[in-house]
């Protein structure tokens, strides 16, 4: 009975934070699936359904991710939630728009998984941006921003924003996480460095959506929340 227990303990947990994405969360669920059944890795898939007003909920659930509900509308507060979800030792969150790709998530999951480190942030500027997808003044916003993470925090990570990153669930339990929006990205390596946890970054690819879709970054916005959070803590 014991060995049955420890053997329906996902070894990872992969999260994807999802607001109207009914045209690319099936192919990013499917992807992950992919993921786990060759590497033979028992995992969850979990979406967590951001106050979606379109089909994204039915169609995660259809292709066989469990859902997590998160009614307040902010990146981070998914984030959170579905990280409070989470069963696996190995945590990897990304989102659920195709411009990740979850079937090349294997140097996160083993760096983790190994022990090697204790949270891992994808590096898109190392990896590659493919034409398209991300705007002269993101890159510009971002190269910026994670020049005065670095300098802050005293970290090496080159991509601070990087929406493909991974954890330890040990990891999860010492950090304390408060922010709603997309500065919980810069929150996650703040508490990382807090806590003296080991921090490493690999190469990720970032890819332009397959379908036309209006983005939810806002440069300005989005920057401010991020320049906010390190001049306040």
């Amino acid at each position: 009975m014991q060995e049955k227990e420890r053997q329906s303990v996902p070894e990872l947990s992969i999260v994807m934070p999802c607001r109207n994405e009914e045209k690319t969360v099936g192919i990013c669920v499917k992807a992950a699936r992919c993921f786990l059944d060759e590497n033979e890795i028992n995992g969850e898939i979990i979406v967590v359904d951001n106050a979606s007003s379109d089909k994204s909920e039915i169609i995660a659930k259809k292709n066989g991710a469990s859902i997590i509900k998160e009614k307040r509308i902010g990146y981070g507060r998914a984030l959170r939630t579905g990280i409070n979800a989470c069963k696996g030792k190995v945590i990897i969150m990304g989102d659920c728009d195709t411009t990740y790709d979850f079937s090349a998530i294997w140097d996160m999951y083993r760096l983790l998984a190994e022990e090697k480190s204790d949270i891992i942030i994808g590096n898109r500027f190392k990896g590659g941006i493919k034409k398209g997808a991300m705007p002269l003044s993101h890159k510009i916003g971002v190269r910026v921003l994670s020049f005065l993470g670095r300098m802050k925090y005293k970290t090496d990570i080159g991509d601070f924003h990087c929406g493909l990153r991974g954890m330890t669930k040990n990891a999860a339990m010492k950090m304390k996480f408060h922010t709603i929006g997309m500065e919980f990205a810069t929150e996650m390596i703040a508490e990382a460095k807090r806590n003296d946890l080991r921090i490493m970054e690999v190469p990720v690819v970032l890819r332009r959506c397959m379908y036309d879709r209006k983005s939810k970054l806002r440069a300005v916005r989005d920057g401010f929340r991020h320049l906010s959070y390190l001049i306040r803590r």
